[in-house]
């Protein structure tokens, strides 16, 4: 028996055995796909075409997105009251200022053998700088100079020094010194055949009686070539292997910063304050010709201990530049990290 339901046709088939009725359905769906399928599949065939974008240096990128408000770096507590007693939250009242023989006798006692028990620890000054030049939009480059210290110690640093020189007497005074590799015409040969790699090297400093020689690597030692604005040519090679940089910030382009170990704290104190001097006037001696400072802030830290303590520089340099001040305009290949001078 075959019946019409709605729009699906069944056949029914009554069995003799039993009444048990069973339908089959042998109609195929009469509704339409569903509205928009076809156009998603052909969305689907559409190529989507990749475009290639150049290289973007990092502090570049996503210039779009949120920009993220950065702190100045600059201190400047001034305005804060003068704490009257020795308890006082420190974040309300201006930082203490300490005399250098203050500042080290209180590392001393953090690196007392009852305390952290590393009495020989090193020293290290770090020396805040405002690198605005003489136009408000232009600022001081990243520079690297030799300075000279009245007080050795052992840096304990492994620095890769390359100097060019002539004379044996020279050679013999800058091995001393603790250069790497010391030469004279030998050494140029071997860079020009390409026996002996520059880029091994963290400085180069050469003697002024090897500079006509010198000068078939400028094209190769680019900004490293020696000059005496850097500190890195001269005729007093001893002096020149010691160094210090200053790097400017990479989001606050007139915050700098120049790290240096001044000595250990089992050395004198006059010792270690000489050395500080010696290297607060180097810097100084390299300021833009403008007013204001232009080392605005000095603390001294020794690690383990986290504690900074502020100096006074300006007890060893001037505070601001007078008219007559000339200014030295220096330049680096890159920005440093330095952990000592010496």
């Amino acid at each position: 028996m075959f019946s019409l339901i709605s729009s699906i046709k069944t056949l029914s088939v009554r069995t003799n055995v039993s009444s048990a009725l069973r339908t089959l359905h042998v109609t195929s769906s009469l509704e339409a796909a569903r509205k928009g399928t076809r156009e998603k599949a052909r969305k689907k065939k559409v190529k989507v075409e990749v475009k290639k974008v150049g290289f973007i240096p990092h502090n570049q990128r996503d210039k779009n997105k949120l920009k993220i408000i950065r702190a100045d770096r600059h201190v400047d507590d001034s305005w804060k009251a003068i704490p009257l007693d020795n308890v006082y939250v420190g974040k309300y009242y201006r930082w203490r200022v300490y005399s250098v023989e203050e500042a080290i006798e209180c590392h001393r006692e953090t690196h007392h053998p009852t305390m952290f028990n590393v009495p020989d620890a090193p020293l290290v000054a770090e020396i805040e700088l405002n690198t605005q030049a003489e136009k408000a939009n232009r600022f001081v480059d990243n520079f690297q100079r030799m300075a000279t210290i009245p007080y050795k110690f052992d840096h304990g640093e492994d620095r890769k020094i390359l100097v060019f020189t002539k004379e044996n007497e020279l050679i013999a005074e800058a091995r001393n010194a603790g250069a790497s590799l010391v030469g004279g015409i030998e050494l140029i040969k071997d860079i020009t055949n390409g026996e002996l790699l520059l880029s091994d090297y963290q400085y180069v400093i050469a003697h002024p009686n090897i500079l006509p020689e010198l000068v078939s690597l400028r094209g190769l030692m680019k900004r490293k070539f020696p000059n005496p604005k850097s500190g890195t040519l001269g005729a007093d090679l001893t002096d020149m292997i010691k160094n210090y940089s200053a790097a400017k910030d990479e989001h606050q382009q007139n915050f700098g910063l120049i790290k240096a170990t001044i000595g250990h704290l089992n050395m004198d104190s006059k010792h270690l304050e000489a050395n500080l001097k010696s290297l607060l006037e180097d810097i100084n001696s390299v300021r833009p010709k403008r007013e204001g400072k232009f080392i605005t802030r000095v603390l001294l830290k020794s690690f383990p201990s986290g504690e900074q303590l502020k100096i006074d520089p300006f007890v060893y340099i001037p505070e601001e530049a007078s008219k007559k001040t000339s200014s030295k305009s220096v330049q680096t290949e890159e920005p440093l990290k330095v952990e000592s001078v010496n």
